[in-house]
């Protein structure tokens, strides 16, 4: 996620309360129509990832205010789309209508069905989740519900991102929070989990996930996953 109106902290640690599940998503919800007015295209990797792709299920994690949903959509039979915001579920609403089903939930218990899962995106939201346990859980929750053959496009912020003075070489990244501004000029802040590389690869590998490529792009970590 590039908030270029935003500002980070360093890698000092966050604070112990805005690490909590509720924390994040009340955030979201104060700050969902603003973020919607300022998110209107779909990260150009989930396009390049669904090129070619289709299937029954797509699933989008963290789907914010459905920009990339919309795209997943068009290439499934029936499109998931998950947030613990029910103000950025309303946003997806707005902008996808009907092609898009909602539900309200959080990332590190996913309310869908094993093995049930075409294509899933997780773009952006992994880096949200309070703790490694809490993240590693989430990644074996998307590999029990990829299905057989399914196979899932997973982004996080990273170290090497510019905005950050950390050494991208390091093996464990860092917690902090990142400001978002409204157009009063109050600031929000987000708890962010930045990924180092080789943690957000350890992390991979520690999962059921079966990684296919893992790349950096635009400050961010990718992977190219499938389930067990």
């Amino acid at each position: 996620m590039s908030d270029g109106d935003s500002e980070a902290n360093g890698p000092e640690g966050a604070p112990v309360e805005h690490r909590s599940p509720e924390r994040v998503r009340e955030v979201y919800d104060r700050i969902a129509a603003h973020f919607a007015e300022t998110r209107h295209h779909a990260w150009p990797e989930s396009g390049e990832f669904l090129d070619g792709r289709s299937g029954a299920v797509g699933l989008d994690v963290g789907c914010g205010n459905g920009r990339n949903a919309e795209l997943l959509a068009e290439r499934v039979d029936r499109a998931l789309g998950l947030d613990a915001s029910r103000g950025l579920l309303g946003e997806t609403r707005s902008r996808a209508g009907e092609t898009v089903e909602l539900v309200q939930g959080d990332a590190s218990h996913l309310p869908v069905t094993a093995d049930t899962v075409d294509i899933a995106l997780y773009i952006a939201t992994l880096h949200h989740l309070p703790d490694r346990e809490t993240r590693r859980g989430s990644l074996g929750e998307l590999a029990r519900v990829l299905a057989p053959g399914g196979r899932g496009l997973v982004s996080a912020w990273s170290t090497a991102h510019e905005r950050f003075e950390a050494d991208p070489d390091d093996s464990v990244g860092f917690d902090t929070t990142v400001d978002w501004t409204l157009p009063s000029g109050e600031t929000v802040p987000r708890f962010y989990h930045i990924y180092a590389p080789a943690e957000f690869e350890a992390d991979l590998a520690a999962s059921p996930l079966t990684v296919e490529a893992t790349w950096l792009a635009s400050g961010n970590c990718y992977a190219r996953v499938r389930g067990e």
